[in-house]
């Protein structure tokens, strides 16, 4: 297996598998503005659409680096890496994950498991998987979509925040001052 295609098939298994997951997903009782999700969206659908570019074949300016073999293959396992930690905080989520910002019935504050480390481990290990496929492409587009996504991902996790805060008042404010919200390890 090639590279460029071991990053495809981590990708492609990310994808199909979080879209079957989503049925196991308690109905939201309480949903954000569909207003304030757009501008995220529009963030990731365009970050997305400039990181997958095709690298091979791009010349002069388009190729802002070649990564060697070895540099690849790590790329692919922080790849790995990122969509394990995203599947591992899923499943910790269990019931109250969702694709939208939304509040489910009896909604709380996890803070057991990779939601300890950061209050968003699942953009967490997306990004470190988005960070790694950049790495690996080593092309402008790829800087232009992981850096859209990085975006993206920040004005949804704020989104999320303000929501959360709105729903469940103190016990959120007392977790985000404990917990760092992407990087682990950094001052809450």
């Amino acid at each position: 297996m090639q590279v460029g295609q071991a990053v495809a098939a981590l990708w492609l298994f990310w994808l199909v598998s979080w879209l079957l997951a989503a049925s196991w997903a308690d109905p939201a009782q309480k949903r954000a503005d569909l207003k304030a999700e757009v501008r995220y969206r529009i963030l990731w659908v365009a970050g997305t659409a400039l990181l997958f570019v095709p690298a091979h074949g791009y010349v002069g300016r388009m190729r802002l680096w070649m990564p060697t073999l070895v540099e690849a293959w790590s790329c692919v396992a922080l790849i790995a890496i990122g969509i394990a930690f995203a599947w591992w905080a899923r499943l910790h989520l269990g019931r109250l994950w969702s694709a939208n910002v939304t509040a489910k019935a009896d909604h709380r504050v996890v803070d057991t498991g990779p939601y300890g480390l950061v209050r968003h481990p699942i953009y967490t290990g997306l990004l470190l998987s988005i960070l790694a496929t950049m790495a690996v492409k080593g092309t402008l587009w790829g800087v232009a979509g992981a850096a859209l996504l990085l975006v993206g991902v920040v004005v949804k996790a704020r989104l999320e925040e303000s929501f959360l805060r709105s729903e469940l008042g103190p016990a959120y404010d007392d977790y985000a001052r404990r917990v760092p919200m992407l990087v682990p390890f950094a001052p809450a």
